[in-house]
């Protein structure tokens, strides 16, 4: 039963929508019954100048919508040939009352309201008209109440035409708003589709471009180790001590792909299923700071990471900001710090913010610097969109400088915490 009620709803709106489709359908419907009404109930009335005062009552209606001033005038006209042809009022003379409403409903209100004006006028004339023949005792009392009589009819024709005009802007100004609703909702969208790349973006560089500098120093330690083992005199054994480097250093190397290989198999992942709901960034916080300076430290570069103060209940973002800070540090100071260089890594907690410091000694690389790059970039836009700061700059004796404050208090108040970095 529901399901039938519901197909004869939308069997009625696709019906609606095709008469508003089709104006002149309904319009001709209603110069169709006009004629019908005037042979039924008119044929044999008057001679050539009733017919012709009727016609022009009715067919100009088929353009109503179109022109109702002009309609109005041709009407009129009809109208004022009837009173000098006729001394009795026809059934066409209800097209006056379409006229009317036509007027006030689709046009303007200087059209509405002289086409008002005209109807009262031609009420008042035809009752007149009609009513001369009647004695002069009653002959003003019987105007009077005719000329009430149609003016009241004009008038409710003419409240239903603005009631429909005013429904018909009241629609038109919600359909516009629907539709700058629809333009805003597609900006947020884009915006919100801009955000999200730039956060993958962030992330897929922090992921890789770590990976492959730790990648990059161990394959370079391995091939010096090995090349130490191999530049024995011929005959003599390899040096145990320096094969045993190279495989520590493989081994790091596998260790180091196959965990940027798992970030970035998830990454990806969640991009091409638009369904999952699952998280794209990574599971790092602060509780896996001493991973990642293992992971460095074993790389060849003495780093040593201070943690002051209570980390395990840091907002989400703040977490993984500052996590993400500290790896864009040290990966440019394995790049560019030199050799022989030390890292210090240096996190404080306090009420109100959390101190990201990370400082090198390093005099600079060697070899040439591989471009701008979008580590620092990034890492400026990842603290800013938190309310924090980031400086990054040369030290005033030697080294480089990383200096985050990342809003605890803040961030506390809109994003859940986590726990240990357990996400």
């Amino acid at each position: 039963m529901t399901d039938t009620l519901q197909a004869a709803r939308e069997q009625a709106a696709d019906v609606a929508r095709g008469l508003r489709a089709r104006t002149w359908l309904p319009d001709a419907a209603v110069v169709a019954a006009f004629l019908l009404l005037y042979l039924v109930t008119g044929a044999g009335w008057g001679g050539p100048g009733t017919i012709l005062s009727s016609l022009l009552q009715i067919v100009p209606l088929f353009w109503r919508r179109q022109h109702p001033m002009r309609v109005a005038a041709v009407v009129a006209a009809g109208c004022l040939l009837q009173v000098v042809a006729s001394d009795a009022p026809t059934p066409t003379n209800i097209a006056v009352l379409v006229v009317v409403y036509s007027a006030a409903a689709f046009g303007t209100r200087r059209t509405a309201r002289t086409v008002l004006a005209l109807a009262v006028a031609g009420a008042l004339i035809g009752a007149l008209r009609w009513s001369a023949y009647f004695g002069l005792g009653s002959y003003i009392s019987i105007v009077t109440v005719q000329t009430i009589f149609m003016v009241c009819f004009v008038g409710v024709a003419w409240a239903l035409g603005d009631v429909m005009r005013r429904r018909r802007e009241v629609v038109a100004r919600l359909q516009e708003q629907n539709r700058a609703l629809a333009r805003d909702h597609a900006q947020r969208s884009r915006l919100a589709a801009q955000d999200e790349r730039a956060s993958i973006a962030r992330e897929m560089h922090d992921v890789v471009a770590h990976s492959l500098a730790v990648v990059v120093v161990q394959a370079d330690g391995g091939l010096y180790a090995a090349r130490q083992a191999l530049a024995k005199e011929p005959g003599m054994a390899a040096d145990r001590a320096a094969l045993e480097r190279a495989a520590g250093t493989l081994e790091t190397l596998a260790e180091t792909a196959r965990t940027s290989l798992a970030d970035t198999r998830r990454l990806v992942g969640v991009l091409r299923d638009t369904s999952s709901g699952a998280e794209y960034a990574p599971l790092e916080g602060v509780a896996h700071l001493d991973e990642l300076v293992e992971r460095v430290r074993g790389s060849g570069v003495d780093v040593e990471a201070h943690v002051r103060g209570e980390v395990a209940d840091l907002p989400r973002d703040v977490d993984l900001a500052a996590y993400r800070v500290v790896q864009e540090a040290l990966t440019n100071a394995m790049k560019h710090a030199g050799p022989r260089a030390s890292v210090d890594v240096d996190l404080l907690r306090t009420p109100e913010v959390l101190l990201v410091r990370v400082t090198d000694d390093g005099e600079g690389a060697t070899h040439a610097h591989d471009g701008e790059g979008n580590g620092l970039v990034g890492m400026r836009e990842r603290v800013e969109v938190l309310g924090g700061t980031v400086s990054a700059g040369p030290r005033s004796r030697r080294g480089w400088e990383v200096v985050a404050t990342l809003p605890v208090a803040r961030a506390s108040a809109s994003a859940p915490h986590t726990s240990g970095g357990t996400r």
